[in-house]
């Protein structure tokens, strides 16, 4: 009699044990931002390689997990989507300072006179390029051979997930980012104004873009999944659009440069400008505050800067600044199977294909261009005073980004 009872105790006890389990992982799960939709259809560019969607391929966890989230999709069909009612209007340009507008180069015009490209064969040649070098055992650069599981949690913090229409986008600084996350603040309404989530992106204001809790990223997921945060990257990566946009290696450089070094940014200032000026111009006793500096005159040349990034002591200190981080160490571009490359040469016609492939160009409409006056004719004039070891020596540390994404060598300036 008293086993009969133990037996019906712990059966008790367990059941007890499973609910509250389930119910512990279903709050952690179910509700942070975990959106799964049912209209999406993954969209995909010809040519792209189509992942396996097969979920009878995964593992065990992973299909426990896939057929988890699939059984979601019924419960939340009847999420209300209240950015389909409306097609965002651009707004008005936002205020900008004289200066600011003078280096960063704001052109607000629409572009509509630009020559349509064949988008479909320009991502099947993208994709090839990528492709055909990530596979390419002569072609090596740091971290190539490493795989999705080898790469560290704060490595995959400038993936950017959207749940609610199946998206990820991984963020360059210096290549339309902060308009790229003000698309995906809109998409995933993960921002809200006076409890309205925003319909225009460029509605939202800047210092919030770049806030980190803004955004659900890859880095996040050990925090709020535990041990199945690999398990449910893996499947989106292998269920949603993953795109990216990218723009010519150099001429990124000297844009961060500019935005960064040549305006007033204190934090920038105190971080890379004070050790750049003492070790590379032998300055001391430096100003505290950045408008001394300048208001002295002290400011950081671009030779400071190049001679800062290819400084071996550099990067013991501490990891490129993710301004002049190269691509393939924010993006990882072998471990991961883009769908969509975009470049900033080609931004507006880029933004509107990407837009329809996604089937959210009813929704919203990518912001007004973001013009950069940091030219690739501006190249000669940047590097003129840069001795050309320097540049070669730049270009290999900046290789794998040319070779990956498809720009061209530049010889100009790697010869005499």
């Amino acid at each position: 009699m008293t086993k009969a009872r133990l037996l019906r105790l712990s059966v008790v006890l367990v059941s007890i044990f499973m609910i509250l389990l389930i119910i512990v992982y279903w709050d952690n799960v179910g509700t942070a931002h975990f959106y799964l939709h049912t209209s999406f259809s993954r969209p995909r560019s010809p040519g792209a390689i189509v992942a396996g969607e097969d979920w009878e391929t995964l593992p065990d966890v992973d299909e426990f997990l896939a057929k988890l989230l699939s059984s979601s999709l019924k419960q939340n069909s009847s999420i209300p989507r209240k950015t389909e009612q409306l097609l965002i209007q651009g707004s008005n340009k936002p205020v900008v300072s004289n200066l600011e507008e003078n280096v960063r180069g704001y052109d607000w015009s629409t572009h509509k006179d630009r020559n349509s490209l064949d988008q479909e064969k320009l991502q099947v040649e993208r994709q090839r390029t990528l492709r055909e070098f990530c596979a390419n055992s002569s072609f090596t650069f740091p971290t190539k051979e490493r795989s999705f599981d080898d790469i560290p949690n704060y490595e995959l913090n400038h993936l950017i997930v959207d749940d609610r229409h199946g998206v990820i986008y991984c963020y360059v600084p210096k290549v339309a980012c902060t308009n790229w996350k003000r698309v995906m603040i809109v998409l995933s309404e993960s921002l809200l104004d006076q409890g309205v989530p925003y319909r225009n992106p460029l509605d939202i204001p800047r210092e919030h873009v770049h806030n980190t809790s803004t955004h659900l990223t890859f880095n996040k997921f050990w925090r709020r999944y535990g041990k199945f945060s690999r398990h449910l990257m893996k499947i989106k990566l292998k269920k949603y659009t993953k795109f990216l946009f990218v723009r010519d290696p150099f001429v990124r450089l000297i844009s961060a440069f500019r935005s960064k070094f040549e305006l007033e940014n204190e934090d920038f200032y105190r971080r890379f400008a004070i050790p750049m000026l003492k070790l590379y111009s032998n300055h001391t006793n430096l100003p505290t505050s950045v408008s001394e500096a300048f208001g002295a005159g002290l400011k950081v040349s671009f030779s400071d800067f190049i001679q800062y990034l290819l400084d071996p002591r550099t990067e013991k200190m501490a990891p490129f600044n993710e301004h002049w981080r190269q691509v393939y160490r924010l993006c990882h571009p072998c471990q991961i199977d883009y769908d969509f490359i975009g470049k900033l040469e080609t931004l507006d016609e880029d933004a509107a294909y990407l837009l329809q492939l996604l089937k959210v160009d009813r929704l919203l409409r990518f912001p007004p261009s973001y013009r950069n006056r940091t030219a690739s004719s501006w190249e000669d004039n940047w590097f003129a005073k840069i001795p050309l070891a320097w540049r070669q020596q730049l270009y290999k540390l900046y290789e794998a980004d040319f070779v990956l994404f498809g720009y061209p060598k530049p010889e100009n300036l790697l010869k005499d």
